[in-house]
């Protein structure tokens, strides 16, 4: 028996619909996750990623629609006959129980001979780099040991899946980052297909293959990260992955081409089939600020800074022009000089950064 999972399911959900009371909290949703796949529920609070994540667990009321782990559909399923693996937020540890003792208790549950479960209980161990502290109880151990034991917890009875809700939300920032590279090192040599649930844009973007932005019980959007953050479907999901200027306004034919005149009057020329009503969509790092002549082709833009915020590896300017803010990336070198709250700047923007949607 190995830990590695040799046959890879995918997951498909079909038109699945859950309301609490009167409230429709799951409106209709689809999606296909492929075998071993590492892929990231990600949206605010109240917006359905965790309903849907149990629900494909099998906690709570049964939904409408389908949910297939390959091709069973296991709806009607209670949980423990899905052989799906959650990962808490909240680890849900034994205090009273030693880290074997945790990890082998669903083992015991499911009657598993004790040299199984030893032998079991060793592989997963090793797996998560804590066999040298089985002995110890989850008070003794530091947060990402904790987490540590509730995966190998999770892996070692062998589910078709593994699900992890929001499992990084109680460690601090740098140890975030150290267990963000180790949960994709584990699910890669586990093979398992995997569902992270999270409200942070950097988690979901640094560790999924692929993303699904949910809103309001609504799937936004879904795709790999660089593809969603670089061109997103709406506002909604332009504004949740990372930081952007969104200008909302319309076209207007002139003799000399297409303008795109936004509701305050800033006028950049765009090329458009026909007068409509825009949302112009660009990033803070798109917009270069000018230390001399400009280059050739692009947009130019004079605005007041209003404020600055100090990112470490850069300062983020708010800048009003002529009545929007824009925000402006300006990457920060050792010694560097940064424009003061009041200063005029002048900044770039090359047409190909711009993400244009109808409103």
């Amino acid at each position: 028996m190995s830990l590695v999972n040799t046959e890879q399911v995918g997951i498909s959900i079909e038109n699945l619909t859950l309301s609490f009371g009167d409230t429709e909290v799951l409106k209709g949703v689809n999606l296909d996750i492929k075998p071993g796949e590492f892929f990231a529920f990600l949206g605010p609070s109240g917006s359905g990623k965790s309903t849907l994540l149990r629900a494909i667990a099998g906690f709570g009321p049964t939904p409408q629609g389908r949910i297939l782990l390959g091709k069973e559909d296991v709806i009607s399923q209670p949980p423990w006959k899905r052989n799906v693996g959650m990962v808490f937020q909240s680890y849900a540890l034994w205090p009273h129980m030693t880290v074997r003792q945790n990890v082998a208790y669903g083992l015991e549950e499911r009657k598993v001979a004790k040299p199984e479960i030893k032998r079991r209980v060793d592989d997963a161990l090793n797996l998560v780099g804590l066999h040298h502290l089985a002995d110890r109880r989850p008070s003794q151990l530091s947060g990402g040991q904790q987490q540590r034991v509730a995966i190998a917890r999770t892996v070692v009875v062998e589910p078709r899946v593994l699900l992890l809700d929001e499992p990084l939300s109680n460690l601090d920032a740098n140890l975030r980052e150290q267990m963000r590279r180790d949960l994709l090192e584990l699910q890669r040599q586990l093979g398992l297909t995997t569902i992270f649930v999270t409200h942070d844009q950097e988690e979901a973007n640094t560790i999924s293959d692929r993303i699904a932005v949910l809103d309001q019980g609504v799937i936004q959007q879904v795709g790999a990260p660089m593809e969603l953050y670089d061109n997103p479907s709406n506002k909604f999901v332009a504004d949740f992955l990372g930081t952007a200027n969104v200008l909302n306004g319309h076209v207007e034919k002139t003799p000399y081409g297409s303008h795109f005149v936004s509701d305050n009057g800033i006028h950049f020329p765009y090329a458009a089939k026909e007068q409509q009503d825009l949302s112009l969509i660009f990033r803070p790092q798109s917009l270069g600020i000018c230390h001399g002549a400009a280059e050739e082709g692009t947009i130019q833009l004079e605005g007041k800074v209003m404020h600055r915020e100090f990112l470490g590896h850069l300062v983020r300017y708010g800048i009003d022009v002529g009545g929007e803010m824009l925000m402006v990336d300006d990457p920060h070198l050792r010694g560097a000089q940064h424009y003061a709250n009041g200063s005029t700047i002048r900044v770039a923007l090359k047409p190909d950064e711009i993400v244009a949607l109808s409103q």
